[in-house]
Order: structure tokens, then sequence, then C-alpha cells
């Protein structure tokens, strides 16, 4: 009974291939078909973020302006106000931008959203990311941060190192002080960037740069240096098949160069070190003594239960230079551009530090703890101008499902700080510079709130928080202390110029330059 249908079937198959044209069109409709369910099939299991039209090739990068933060926050806003996926170049990208995301991330998935995405420029620059920042997530990195945060940035050396504070911080007072006795105005911008590499030197490698550089401007201008090529970008990061053009446009001949003149000043400041570890000076207690002390003291006695190399040492140095001087400076800057374009802040705030100070001769950590309006003012800073406004992006260790959208593994991750810190969703005028906002709130930069995250969150939070506080807040005191604060030429506060400029971190685009008036109390 089967046998006349198999033979039907084989006569029709017959004629059907006798028939070109009826074979090329079955075929072509069977592709289209074959597309459209797979297709289906594809979208229903990998559910994406939403993304905007890309063009071929180079995908979304022709969206990105130079002031990525502000480019990535409209992009959300027009296409994914909480999650957005961007190619760039061969670089999937989600972008984060919303405090309830973050929370999903943090809580739910930590873990996966804990690699690091690496660069050109961290590979080269950073003994092929082995530094706290960039290592990615894994037995290397939980062991050199856990000595990091019990070693050098636990709130005991933040107290140790206080000396180094005060001594810099006087310096900076009497530059202010001569300049405002011959009525001369000061660029606060580099006042900030060279008291802030002092502190940083001088706790990390127990020298100060203008030690270092000996009348000469050279670990200054390669600092600069290191930190423009971090950011620079790089044609092999995005279509690592053109990798090539990086070597011929002169990049990687610039990242060698730099590299070479980073590790040689490294490998001097560490055998300095090293012979002194040696001798009979360096018995006895690590107060005071400066990190590479500490960590090749830990080294040399066995504490570390790791292999920690030279290079990883290295690493860490260039580490805490990036990671502590120029975002102090930084914040420095726009706070204090924010206390002169609000002046009813900058009165409020400054007659709280006279008076805790009252008439003693110098401001101590006694006296900031009783600035809890110069602490609001310093939050709210942190709020409207994080230093690192994509903070670090991250890298996706496995496939994640998140709101019902497939993340896949090896996805770029990026989390807006600077639009989740300015949403009307979490904030209430969320433009203007409103310290008061913090004034008995809980809201705290320390883990738990995450509409405020300018240090990150998670387990790649920085480590380094209290230390920069601790100058922060240190700097900023003695300055609304010691000093009265004009504009040049009369200018008003409200016409300052506030444009951004984008480098490793975001600073003004226009240094900031002001006339002060010396207090006496």
């Amino acid at each position: 009974m089967a046998v006349l249908p198999l033979w039907h079937e084989v006569q029709l198959l017959s004629i059907f291939f006798q028939n070109p044209f009826l074979v090329v069109s079955v075929f072509l409709i069977s592709l289209v078909l074959l597309f459209i369910q797979i297709s289906r099939r594809s979208n229903g299991k990998l559910n994406l973020p939403p993304s905007p039209p890309r063009l071929p090739i180079i995908g979304n990068l022709h969206q990105l302006g130079s002031l990525l933060h502000q480019s990535l926050q409209q992009l959300s806003q027009n296409y994914g106000p909480d999650l957005l996926l961007l190619h760039l170049g061969k670089t999937p990208t989600i972008v984060v931008s919303s405090a309830d995301l973050v929370r999903e991330m943090i809580k739910s998935h930590d873990v996966a959203f804990s690699n690091r995405s690496h660069s050109t420029a961290t590979d080269f620059l950073l003994y092929g990311s082995k530094d706290v920042s960039f290592s990615n997530y894994g037995e290397y990195w939980r062991q050199v941060r856990k000595v990091i945060v019990v070693e050098l940035l636990s709130m005991k050396r933040v107290q140790q190192f206080q000396f180094v504070r005060d001594e810099e911080v006087t310096l900076l007072v009497n530059k202010v002080r001569k300049a405002s006795l011959n009525g001369d105005s000061v660029n606060l911008s580099d006042m900030f960037f060279g008291t802030s590499n002092n502190i940083v030197s001088r706790i990390v490698i127990g020298q100060s740069i203008a030690e270092l550089e000996d009348g000469k401007n050279r670990f200054g201008e390669l600092s600069k240096r290191l930190m423009s090529q971090l950011v620079e970008f790089s044609v092999g990061d995005f279509f690592p098949r053109l990798k090539w053009i990086d070597v011929v446009r002169g990049f990687i001949g610039r990242l060698k160069s730099t590299f070479v003149e980073l590790d040689s000043f490294f490998n001097k400041v560490i055998e300095q070190h090293e012979a002194v570890l040696e001798s009979d000076h360096d018995c006895g207690s690590d107060s005071n003594k400066d990190f590479v002390n500490i960590l090749l003291r830990l080294r040399k006695d066995g504490m570390l239960d790791f292999e920690f190399t030279r290079n990883d040492l290295k690493a860490i140095l260039v580490d805490m230079f990036l990671g502590a001087s120029d975002t102090t400076s930084t914040t420095l800057e726009w706070l204090m551009a924010e206390l002169m374009k609000n002046p009813n802040v900058m009165n409020k705030a400054q007659e709280e530090v006279r008076r805790v100070v009252g008439e003693k001769a110098n401001i101590d950590m006694n006296d900031i703890n009783e600035m809890s309006y110069l602490k609001c003012v310093i939050k709210e800073n942190l709020r409207l101008h994080p230093a690192a406004p994509l903070l670090v992006p991250r890298e996706t260790m496995r496939d994640v499902e998140i709101r019902g959208y497939h993340i896949p593994a090896k996805t770029k991750v990026v989390i807006n700080a600077w639009a989740i810190q300015r949403d009307t969703r979490s904030w209430d005028r969320p433009e203007e510079f409103i310290p008061e906002r913090f004034e008995n709130s809980d809201v705290d930069f320390k883990g738990q709130d995450f509409q405020f995250i300018p240090f990150g969150i998670g387990r790649r939070g920085c480590p380094g928080v209290a230390f920069a506080l601790a100058s922060t807040e240190y700097v900023i005191a003695n300055l609304l202390y010691w000093f009265d604060w004009k504009l040049p030429g009369g200018a008003l506060g409200e016409d300052l110029d506030m444009s951004e400029v984008n480098a490793l971190t975001v600073t003004k685009k226009l240094p900031l330059r002001l006339l002060p008036i010396p207090y006496y109390p």
C-alpha cells in the first residue's frame, strides 16, 4: 500500500529536477525561509539589548563624540535608558545608565561582570595589565588587592601618612600666600596637579616629584604622556585585523618609548629601595615607610602567599600614580570651580571651616571630622563631577541574562556613573549644585547606594577611597580657611566656563585661575 505514494513522489521529483528555473526558485525561497526561521529562533534565544542603527564595519563609532560620557548618555536616552548595546567596530559594548540596573548587576551577577576590558595601551604600559585596576578577576587579582587594601590603603596608613599631607599643603598655602601678597592670580589647576602628585609620590616611593626631577620636568612630562596615551584611540582595539595601522601611524612606537622610560625610572626606584632594605638602616617598624619599601619588605620576609615579580610591583606603582594623583587634582579643580560658581555655598562652607578651626595655626584631621557641611559639598561635587565618569570598563566573563536580555561573554561593559548621578529618576534637580541634599541623608559612596558611585561599585570598586578623601578634604579646608577667593578682572562666578575636556579623567577645558585674598584669623 505504501509503494504507490512513494512512486508518485519519485515521479514528482523527476519532473522537478528537469526544470532548472523551478529548482533555483525553490532553492532561493527555501534559503529565505530558513534565514527567517533561524533569525526568529536566534532572537528568541538571544534577546540582545536595544541598539541604535549602525553602519557597516564601524558600527556605532561615528555616533561617539569627544566627551564620551555625554554621548553615551544621549544615546541611552534615545535608544535604551537602562541598558544599551553598541557595536564599536568589532567590540560589542553595553552601556549601563541606571542605578536599578547597576544594583541588579552587582547583587546577582557581580562575578560575571568582574573581568576587565584591556586595551593596547594598558597591556603595554601596565605590564600586561598586571596592575590592580586592569588585571582580570582571578586568584592573582584577589591576592594583590588583599595586600594593597590591608598593607597600603588601610585607615591606619591614611593616618600614618598625614605628615606628608601636612607638609605638602603647607607648601601649597605658602605659594598661594606669596602670590596674594603680590596681588597675582594663581593657576589652581596646575597647583592641584603638582600638590596631588607630590603627596602620592612621597607616599608611594618616598620622594616628591620636585625631588625626582631635580630641577627638570622629566617625570612630570612622562606622567602626563602616560595618562594621554592610555586614552588615545587605537585602531587595533576596535579592528584587530587592522592593528598594523597602529604600527604605521607610530602609536605602538610611542607606547614603547614611554614604557622604556617608565620602566627605567621604576627600576632605579626599586633598586634604591632594595639597597636600603639590605642595609642596617632599615630595621624595625615600617612606620612612615613608603609603599615600595612596605611591599619589598613583605616579599623579602616571605609574607606574600603568591609569586610577586618586579614587573608586578612596577604595574602597581603605575596604578598608584594614576589612581591617586590625577583623580584627586581633578576633583579639587571641579570642587573649587563649583564653589566659585555658587557663592552662597562658598560662604557657608567657609564659615564652617573658620568656625571649627578658630584661631589655631594649623588645621588637623579632628577639625576636618567636624566639618559636616564641607563633607556634603565634597559629596555633591563627586556626584556632578566624578573624576572617571565611565569608571574603569569591565568585561563579561561568561554569558549573562539580565532584565531578559542576553549579554554574551567577552562583551565590554561601560557603567556611565556620570549619567546615573544626574538621573532624574534618582535625584531632584540633578543638574544643580545643592550640597544640602546630603544633609540628614544616608546616601554615601561606600557601595550600598547605586545612584552614587563615583568610586565604582562591587568587587572592582576603588580600594583607595580613604586616601583620596583625606587629601581632598585637607587641601580644600586649608584653602577655604586661609584665603578668600575672587575671579580675576572682576568676573562673576556665574560666568565661569565649566566646559569639559576628556583625558584619563574629565577636567576643566580652561584651567582654573583665581585671585586669592589672605585671611587673618
